[in-house]
């Protein structure tokens, strides 16, 4: 079976760790990488053997399937372009930054037939595949609190500039809008309180969220909260059980009245495994050769980023958003 021919395109952090995990995979080869910025693209090009093209659409026309690994900002227009072109495509979080820019891409996927995944690299973590086998099988939830923040936006630079990021929430906790519903199902009502206090934007938010099986979740993110370990942390209450992760570095849970504790460290994995990124990426190549539906999907992608303008919204209404469950 010849090898997939994969395209990079966005030739930063991101795009380059993708590429030291693909390296590795014999199943696929590296051909063509892209960046608004000759001198990445090339640098990122040089190590993996591959062809830095002059533009992204040269990237499409080489490749089977297509990373896209740039800003925020620029993910719609580059992944509709590769979906509508038949490409199999990787899609960094977030999909989009605004719900009619989602739906445009979900569209072009859903013609394209194609995978397309979204890098919601958690789903994949360790810590986070070990809680969701809990809650599914011995730990059911009622009620969680959830933070993701930051220490700063100040490095990089564009990490504080909306027009790249799409906003904060964008940037970072849209991550943990996926993974809540990840673990508890779908929203059916989040009401928001945000405010302003280091950058342009609003940059610190608390959001109260119900799901549809009955949980009911706290959610904190702030901006500029400094990077104390750990800077992520998910708790969730049960029958007589809590269970804590901390950051993708462990879980521990207790089990019976007694409240005995029990820790998974995951220490021992390389950070690609203990985020999640290399799973994410086995997954994507899997679903292309084995022709399965991929792990993330577009319309993942879409609920995620309908999660964040909702909490936006909320921040500047005052009022509460209400979901068909």
């Amino acid at each position: 079976m010849p090898k997939l021919r994969i395209g990079i395109i966005g030739a930063g952090y991101i795009g380059g760790l993708h590429a030291s995990i693909l390296l590795r995979d014999e199943r696929v080869e590296l051909v063509s990488v892209h960046d608004v910025m000759d001198e990445a693209a090339g640098r990122l090009a040089s190590t993996c053997n591959a062809r830095s093209a002059k533009s992204a659409t040269e990237v499409v026309e080489r490749v089977d399937a297509v990373y896209i690994t740039t800003p925020n900002t620029k993910h719609t227009e580059l992944s509709i372009a590769a979906a509508l072109a038949g490409k199999h495509v990787f899609c960094e979080k977030p999909m989009a930054t605004n719900m009619a820019e989602g739906q445009a891409v979900l569209d072009a996927a859903t013609k394209s037939g194609a995978v397309f995944q979204v890098g919601h690299n958690r789903r994949f973590a360790p810590v986070y595949t070990k809680l969701k086998h809990l809650l599914q099988t011995t730990h059911a939830p009622h009620s969680a609190h959830v933070k993701m923040n930051r220490g700063e936006l100040q490095k990089p630079e564009w990490v504080g500039d909306p027009n790249v990021t799409g906003g904060f929430l964008y940037e970072t906790t849209i991550h943990m809008f996926d993974m809540m519903r990840f673990l508890f199902g779908e929203v059916t009502m989040l009401q928001a309180i945000g405010s302003t206090h280091e950058y342009p934007e609003v940059d610190d938010f608390s959001v109260l969220l119900q799901f549809a099986s009955g949980v009911h979740a706290t959610f904190a993110s702030s901006a500029d909260a400094s990077w104390q370990f750990p800077f992520e942390r998910v708790e969730v209450f049960g029958h007589h059980t809590t269970i804590v992760t901390e950051e993708m570095e462990s879980i521990v849970y207790t089990e019976g009245l007694a409240g005995k504790p029990v820790e998974h460290s995951m220490d021992q994995l390389a950070k690609e495994e203990k985020w999640g990124y290399a799973q994410e990426d086995k997954s994507f190549i899997d679903s292309i050769i084995e022709g399965k539906p991929p792990a993330v999907t577009a319309f993942d992608g879409l609920k995620s980023v309908e999660l964040v303008e909702s909490c936006y919204a909320s921040v500047r209404t005052g009022e509460a958003v209400r979901f068909d469950a």
